[in-house]
Order: C-alpha cells, then structure tokens, then sequence
C-alpha cells in the first residue's frame, strides 16, 4: 500500500510541473538573445558575398558562351552588338548556331551591364568581361573581372 501512495504522490508531482516558469522561460530568452549576438553577425555579410559568387558565376556562363560563339563563328563578338550576338544572328552570319544564352543578357546582381570589350585591353588577344560590383563604378577592388590584375 505505501508503493501505491508514493505512485500517487509523484504523478501529482509530475502533472504539477507540467508547465515552464517564468524564470525558465526568462533563461531560455536569455541563451536565445546570447545566440542570436553570436551567429547574426556572422551572417550578416553574406547577402554581399551571394552577390559577388553570382556575379562570378555569370561571368563564367558568358565566357562558355562566347567560346561556343569563337568556335562557330572564328571571332569573338566585336562592335556596338557585343554580347548582344550571343542571342541574335550578327548582320551577315554564316555558321551562327545560337542563341548561345538561353535567357537572354542578364543584369548584374547589383542591376548595371556587364562591361565587354573585344579586344579587351587585359585580354589583347580576346576579351575584357566586367562587372562594376555594388558601387556602379569601374576601376576599384569591387569590380569582378575575367582577369587578373
């Protein structure tokens, strides 16, 4: 009989401590905002550094597509067109087989045009393929390029 009571008595116990207190839910509000102060700032960078890998990776898709385009075409793109015959015929094209990109010129991540130029001054022997990076600007340690300086 006295097991059976002590049963009784810790199941009462038990459904009497069901609920957090206060002050657990002070201390766990507590580790949360500890947390948050140490992981945030960690993170807060990487939306920049998401920009600057696409930027990256775009820059890497035109350089596929304007070595399909030299392969078909026996130059690189030149003129006021530019990347533009990526994805229309070049005036008196024979051997074209595009559109080399299949969504058109995209914006960088930061909305501006990449810069191209044939014969690029970096590349004399190709192209020059930049992105101004966030500030719009060319020339500066922001910019994403197909060189290296």
């Amino acid at each position: 009989m006295n097991r059976g009571k002590r049963t009784r008595r810790a199941l009462a116990a038990a459904r009497d401590r069901q609920a957090f207190t206060l002050v657990e839910m002070l201390l766990v509000l507590v580790i949360l905002a500890a947390l948050a102060a140490v992981v945030v700032p960690k993170f807060a960078g990487r939306g920049q550094q998401a920009k600057v890998t696409a930027a990256q990776t775009q820059i890497s898709n035109f350089e596929v597509a304007l070595d399909a385009f030299e392969v078909d075409m026996a130059y690189y793109p030149r003129g006021g067109q530019g990347l533009n015959e990526l994805i229309e015929v070049p005036a008196g094209a024979s051997g074209w087989r595009g559109p080399y990109l299949k969504k058109g010129i995209p914006l960088d991540p930061w909305g501006h045009a990449y810069v191209y130029q044939c014969p690029g001054r970096h590349n004399p022997d190709g192209y020059d393929l930049m992105s101004m990076g966030p500030d719009g600007q060319a020339g500066g340690d922001d910019d994403i390029t197909n060189w290296e300086e």
